[in-house]
């Protein structure tokens, strides 16, 4: 048995996961999920029925973690011979852009998806996001400070930061700025997103007959 297995369907958050699980170098096995026929296996790891969810099978325990976010993490901490945990000194940018991205960013852009708006300045502040202009400018300033989360190097929190930039710019959801095209640009020529991005684009073209 495989040391994780990890539920996903590609058209999912799941790229954000399988990318970190290739960061690392994990040893996994895929368990697809269908939409409409999902596995007891899977509703038993995750009952809320959502990828991505890792199982990973430590020793004599079995850890479940879901959320992509928190599952990039996880595996950073799981495997720290990779090199993806901050330093003391750059640990409050990591975990700023890290909950930044999951948290403001995350509603700002499913609000703005749904057509929600918040028009009155003293309710923005109870959205936690404020607006989506302001959370895209607060965004692009706090990714100005350097080529990655935490200055001149790559680390988890890029996988999970880059993967809502790179995401956002191709659906629109991300406004097409220099500084999030450039950054996006520098995490695409990594080989492990190349490589997690292939194997999840092989498995859609197959699903839509392609492949």
């Amino acid at each position: 048995m495989a040391d994780y297995t990890f539920f996903t369907n590609p058209m999912s958050r799941g790229q954000i996961a399988r990318w970190a699980l290739h960061e690392v170098g994990a040893d996994y096995d895929t368990e697809i999920v269908e939409w409409a026929a999902k596995s007891e296996a899977f509703l038993t790891a995750n009952p809320l029925g959502k990828v991505p969810t890792l199982v990973h099978h430590h020793e004599t325990h079995v850890h479940v973690v879901t959320e992509a976010a928190a599952i990039c993490h996880y595996l950073a901490e799981m495997h720290p011979e990779a090199g993806l945990l901050p330093e003391a000194h750059e640990k409050a940018d990591y975990f700023r852009l890290f909950f930044y991205s999951a948290g403001p960013v995350e509603q700002a852009v499913t609000a703005r998806s749904m057509g929600w708006t918040i028009d009155d300045p003293q309710k923005q502040g109870m959205a936690g996001f404020g607006s989506y202009e302001r959370a895209m400018d607060t965004f692009e300033v706090l990714l100005k400070e350097g080529d990655y989360v935490c200055g001149d190097r790559f680390t988890m929190a890029d996988v999970y930061v880059g993967s809502q930039v790179d995401w956002g710019l191709q659906f629109g959801s991300i406004p097409k700025r220099k500084t999030f095209e450039d950054y996006a640009e520098r995490l695409r020529e990594r080989s492990a997103y190349k490589e997690a991005k292939a194997i999840d684009m092989k498995l859609i073209a197959e699903a839509q007959g392609n492949g």
